[in-house]
């Protein structure tokens, strides 16, 4: 099983606007809905990066989500066993919902596919979706 990499970026916390922001937390949700959880964990890591405190953990909570499914696609369970249990422990602080993201809803379809041991087909992979109000 091939190790996964960070890919050599420059990215500058300091010029990440909250613009840049939402802008890249919307991408992540849309590439993880998509099925491109490799893209997707590099938008919430720019997030992630530009906060220091605040919803840091939030972000990197969704990143290590992004990257349990990318070990469970490449049948890497034990992989996605860790990061599953990593980014429950920083998510379940931001139920039921964070940022416009039902929280509560993609820990119960994570929770679902880690356990089956598989990634599910696209469509019934778990999804990221946004609370109204």
């Amino acid at each position: 099983m091939a190790r996964i990499e960070p890919e050599e970026q420059d990215f500058d916390p300091d010029d990440f606007s909250a613009a840049d922001a939402e802008r890249s937390f919307a991408e992540g949700i849309a590439l993880f809905n998509g099925g491109d959880y490799h893209a997707a964990h590099e938008a919430f890591e720019r997030c992630w990066l530009a906060n220091e405190a605040g919803d840091a953990d939030f972000f990197k909570g969704l990143v290590q989500a992004s990257i349990c499914l990318m070990h469970l696609g490449r049948d890497n369970v034990e992989g996605a066993r860790k990061l599953h249990t990593g980014h429950r422990r920083l998510l379940a602080a931001y139920m039921p919902s964070h940022l416009g993201l039902d929280v509560g809803g993609l820990l119960a379809s994570m929770r679902r596919a880690v356990g089956s041991g598989q990634l599910p087909a696209s469509e019934a992979a778990p999804k990221m979706a946004r609370t109204t109000g």
